[in-house]
């Protein structure tokens, strides 16, 4: 199925145009409508009122979320009516608690959510909600750009990260346009189990569906020689001088990710290239 619906999700000014000519670049290359949705947090606790604390100072911070919201929707159409794409925006003032439905809600009804690296300076607790709320909340898959810019990687060289997981599969299925279009699709497996339904022939069955796709995957079996996946995958992304890695998120909870860690999170703070991922 190709990408027909676009949407990216702004909370603030940091990295805003990047992002917003990243996005208008991959809606002309694939002929879609790009939704920009403007958030403005409210950060007020909505428990109740502070001991003391007049209701006045709720009220202005929900103006002033509404002001941001505001501002960042007028930004992004003055850069969307310059482009010759179909487009459309939305604002909303929202809790942190309240990003969740929202995001989902959009995502749902699209087929592609593009957002920069949820980790980093500049970022905040919204940006890692969004990009959960989107691939939990909203089931669809997300491209997050490292780098984002007027110059989009074609997304020629793509890794496709295998551990036979359901949200791998997931990925793969998801991403089959993309690696439709790209002249090199590999297929990384990192310390496959001995065990494992496909030890006879480690991403056979995979790379025989692809094949059918028309896509033709080359395998690599790689050796678990550093102490975390992510640094193997790392310094496989960095070798094949790949444009795009295509894997599964969260294949374990997002809390534990959070407080143990993750290949998910790992990657999300540090990746050499674009990742589209799927849960």
């Amino acid at each position: 199925m190709p990408y027909k619906s676009l949407v990216t999700f702004i909370a603030s000014e940091t990295g805003l145009q990047p992002l917003l000519q990243s996005a208008i670049a991959l809606a002309r290359r694939l002929d879609a409508h790009l939704e920009v949705c403007c958030m403005g947090i409210d950060s007020t606790q909505s428990m109740g009122f502070y001991a003391g604390a007049p209701a006045i100072i709720y009220q202005d911070s929900l103006d002033a979320a509404k002001a941001t919201a505001n501002a960042l929707e007028e930004k992004a159409r003055e850069s969307l009516r310059g482009s010759d794409i179909r487009w459309g925006t939305d604002s909303a003032v929202l809790s942190l608690g309240g990003i969740t439905s929202y995001v989902g809600l959009k995502a749902r009804f699209s087929d592609l959510v593009v957002l920069p690296l949820p980790y980093g300076p500049g970022r905040g607790p919204q940006d890692e909600v969004i990009i959960e709320a989107a691939l939990f909340e909203g089931d669809a898959p997300v491209l997050v750009l490292p780098e984002p810019g007027p110059n989009l990687p074609e997304f020629n060289k793509v890794v496709l990260a295998w551990n036979q997981s359901d949200e791998a599969l997931h990925a793969t299925r998801a991403a089959l346009p993309i690696m439709k279009q790209a002249d090199l699709v590999n297929t990384v497996i990192i310390a496959p189990p001995s065990h494992g339904a496909e030890r006879s022939d480690p991403g056979g069955l995979l790379a025989q569906m692809l094949a059918r796709h028309g896509i033709q995957a080359d395998v690599s079996v790689l050796a678990q020689t550093l102490p975390r996946t992510s640094d193997v995958l790392r310094r496989h992304l960095n070798d094949q001088a790949a444009d795009l890695l295509i894997m599964g998120a969260y294949g374990r909870s997002r809390l534990r990710e959070a407080i143990l860690g993750g290949t998910t999170r790992d990657m999300l703070a540090d990746t050499p290239c674009a990742v589209f991922l799927a849960h």
